[in-house]
């Protein structure tokens, strides 16, 4: 029980210290799930012409939140998924 009360008073303190980034945190992670389910239930066919669009924009929100954090190695990842996923749908578009 502590640690979830000291979780919510993590999520509350990073609330009052930026509220947008808190924001589109929780914006990114609706569709990081949001994404997950939707190729759960499509699985074999998803909608990758969809998914990769949103995918790209929760990475790209997810690396800023790294940046202004000052987490290099969340930033870092965030940065190759980008790449990786934007190859992706550059790839299924021309072919």
């Amino acid at each position: 029980m502590a640690n979830l009360l000291s979780m919510f008073n993590w999520i509350k303190e990073d609330w009052r210290s930026n509220p947008v980034r808190c924001s589109l945190e929780i914006l990114a992670w609706v569709l990081s799930i949001g994404c997950s389910f939707t190729m759960m239930l499509t699985v074999p066919n998803p909608p990758f012409l969809i998914l990769y669009p949103l995918f790209i924009i929760q990475c790209i929100i997810f690396g800023w939140a790294a940046w202004t954090r000052k987490s290099s190695g969340m930033l870092a990842n965030y940065v190759l998924l980008v790449t990786i996923d934007s190859i992706a749908l550059t790839r299924m578009v021309i072919n």
